[in-house]
């Protein structure tokens, strides 16, 4: 049977890796890649050593260590979410405003002939 640790080692490099590629391939921004990056880093860490949460959590007082792991990443993902949707607001507000801007020019540009003729 594969060990846990193996596994969650193989999935960080694994994670590294295809983050290396998209960022290569323009498929990623690099501003995105350094978060995924960096998560990947720590389940690599975590993979290849485990004490590191069991210390943390007891320094924490938490007596059931996997929690720990659970709640951090979970935190982590409501915080990239929350990132997510920032920035999709302000496409959005972004979009909106080029739009207009948009048909302000047209509108002028179609006086500007109608003018002429």
């Amino acid at each position: 049977m594969i060990d846990y640790r193996w596994v969650s080692l193989l999935m960080g490099l694994m994670v590294s890796g295809v983050i290396v590629f998209l960022v290569r391939r323009d498929r990623l921004h690099t501003r995105f890649a350094g978060w995924w990056v960096m998560i990947a880093l720590v389940v690599a860490a975590t993979g290849a050593f485990p004490g590191i949460v069991d210390w943390i959590a007891s320094r924490l007082g938490i007596h059931y260590p996997p929690v720990l792991a659970l709640v951090t990443g979970m935190g982590l993902l409501l915080i990239k979410l929350l990132l997510m949707d920032i920035e999709h607001s302000r496409t959005e507000l972004r979009l909106l405003r080029l739009t207009q801007r948009l048909a302000l020019l047209e509108e002028s540009c179609r006086r500007g002939k109608g003018g002429d003729e």
